[in-house]
């Protein structure tokens, strides 16, 4: 495949950084995934927003501009061969001494990657099992907003203890905090309905601030839902109508079942946990769930991010 380094594109089998890189010495780096509808990047604005905040709050001299990006996007399309493509948007700090810096990166690294798209419509989507991880999601390291960083060491674990566990390639791991909050699945933001509402972890909790958390609860509001954001319990999701999860890559992604960390399904009194055993677990996303998924999608492909 080829990728862009620092702007020019080249094979990945030539593409180097120096092993004095900060990303790779100290875990200094930040990213972006976004994908590409019809070959347009979607929400970019808002993943260049998040990108350039972490770049300012981490000390990188990086100011990333959502024009450049698009444009890196369609080159590397070109290059691979691609109507449409998952994108990585990498940016490292930049080779330093070993050693921890007190001042800040003046020369960061820019590696942009493609990846293929696998076939995909919401019509026909399968639903995930969400699972409760006995691991516990890690407190964000600055002590305020998670960062979409390259500290993926807490996800690795985690993806660890689902495969010890038994559990199919389709089940999502469900992080708790140290206070036993609901925070996000190991790759997405999770969100259910209870009585017509939505409700999502407040980004108190720990989770990241999702871009596509944050335009699926706007999509909410737009068609009526009441959505809230607080400090949630295990079981508050277990008393819940409908569930789901979302990412930049998957969209919005029902949960059709819930199980405990040993693999049991979950018991609650909500239609999710008490149907998770049964028909439900075999299919269906709710009809909120439908509704927004179907919605984004729509959304998605005419570019209108409003």
């Amino acid at each position: 495949m080829k990728l862009l380094l620092d702007g020019q594109l080249m094979d990945s089998r030539e593409a180097v950084i120096s092993v004095y890189d900060h990303g790779f010495l100290y875990g200094m780096g930040l990213f972006e995934t976004f994908r590409t509808y019809g070959g347009r990047p979607w929400l970019l604005r808002r993943h260049a927003e998040r990108l350039a905040d972490a770049c300012g709050a981490l000390g990188i001299s990086y100011r990333p501009d959502p024009d450049a990006m698009a444009a890196g996007a369609a080159r590397l399309l070109e290059a691979n061969g691609l109507a449409d493509a998952y994108i990585r948007w990498s940016v490292s700090a930049g080779s330093g001494e070993v050693g921890l810096p007190a001042g800040e990166y003046a020369a960061p690294r820019e590696i942009v990657y493609a990846k293929p798209l696998a076939a995909d419509d919401p019509a026909t989507r399968q639903g995930k099992t969400l699972r409760l991880l006995r691991l516990r999601r890690t407190r964000p390291e600055g002590g305020g907003e998670r960062f979409k960083s390259f500290h993926y060491m807490n996800n690795i674990a985690a993806k660890r203890e689902l495969q010890a566990g038994g559990a199919s390639a389709s089940t999502e791991g469900l992080f708790l905090n140290e206070r036993d909050e609901v925070v996000e699945g190991l790759v997405s933001n999770v969100f259910w309905l209870r009585d017509g509402a939505l409700y999502t972890p407040s980004l108190d909790s720990g989770p990241l601030a999702g871009v596509t958390r944050a335009y699926v609860l706007d999509q909410a509001r737009r068609a009526g839902l009441a959505c809230h954001e607080g400090r949630y319990a295990w079981d508050d999701l277990l008393r819940a109508d409908e569930c789901f999860v979302t990412n930049s890559i998957q969209e919005i992604v029902p949960v059709v079942a819930v199980q405990e960390p040993d693999g049991r399904f979950a018991s609650g009194s909500g239609r999710l946990a008490s149907n998770s055993a049964g028909a439900h677990a075999a299919g269906a996303p709710g009809p909120w769930t439908r509704r927004l998924m179907a919605d984004y999608r729509a959304a998605a492909e005419k570019g209108d991010e409003a």
